[in-house]
């Protein structure tokens, strides 16, 4: 089964490769699809790919660092036009407790909080629209929104490479060994994604329960700028 599932995504054409990695990127925070599946899995995937030859580190790294830093960039639009109402987005609906932390972080840290959200799936996905909510100027986003970008596509794609030569070496021992290197990936990527999943669930859950009167409306005061920023 295994085989499989991964014998296509490691043998796809190059061009295929850059552009699903391109869009899955980009839209993890312009479309929130980071809530569906996180972005750092394609991007480890196409390290693994870069490992075997069949696409190149050079055109790889770049790609994902713009297609970060451009879908932050949609997604901070998306907040700063359409104010409260991405609140009400399906995908945020059921999210209430995340998105006041989200706000508390950003009124508490930020252009910190912009940088550091690129590191956590959920922040990754919401913060920029909660930038632009917020009031933030585009330009302190910007700025703390490439600096994440740069060294998170960087580390990922790298991350994936590194696996991928793991895998290589122990296909030169025996098949089975260079498909378990890949099922421990896998499995540790869904344990992780499941782990976070819950733990979000819970959060959600005792947030809920705790907050009632606001069960239908979702409350998230705008974040204000420090002095250097404005």
């Amino acid at each position: 089964m295994l085989t499989q599932i991964l014998d296509p995504i490691l043998h796809m054409s190059p061009l295929a490769v850059y552009l699903i990695v391109f869009a899955l990127v980009f839209s993890e925070a312009a479309i929130f699809v980071g809530f569906i599946f996180p972005g750092e899995t394609a991007v480890i995937l196409g390290g693994v790919i870069a490992s075997q030859g069949r696409v190149q580190l050079a055109i790889l790294i770049p790609l994902v660092i713009v297609a970060a830093i451009t879908g932050d960039s949609v997604g901070f639009e998306v907040g700063k036009r359409y104010g409260e109402r991405v609140l009400n987005f399906k995908l945020l609906r059921h999210r209430r407790g995340g998105i006041d932390r989200a706000m508390g972080l950003l009124k508490t840290r930020g252009a910190w909080a912009v940088f550091i959200g690129r590191f956590t799936a959920f922040l990754r996905a919401v913060i920029p629209g909660l930038a632009g909510l917020s009031g933030m100027r585009y330009r302190t986003f910007l700025m703390a929104n490439a600096a994440g970008g740069v060294i998170w596509g960087t580390g990922y794609v790298m991350l994936g490479y590194l696996v991928g030569n793991a895998y290589q070496r122990a296909e030169k021992y025996a098949n089975w060994a260079s498909y378990a290197v890949l099922a421990l990936v896998v499995v540790a990527a869904v344990t992780l994604l499941l782990r976070s999943r819950r733990k979000e669930r819970t959060f959600e859950e005792g947030y809920e329960a705790t907050h009632p009167e606001t069960e239908d409306k979702l409350v998230a005061a705008p974040a204000a700028e420090n002095e250097g920023d404005r």
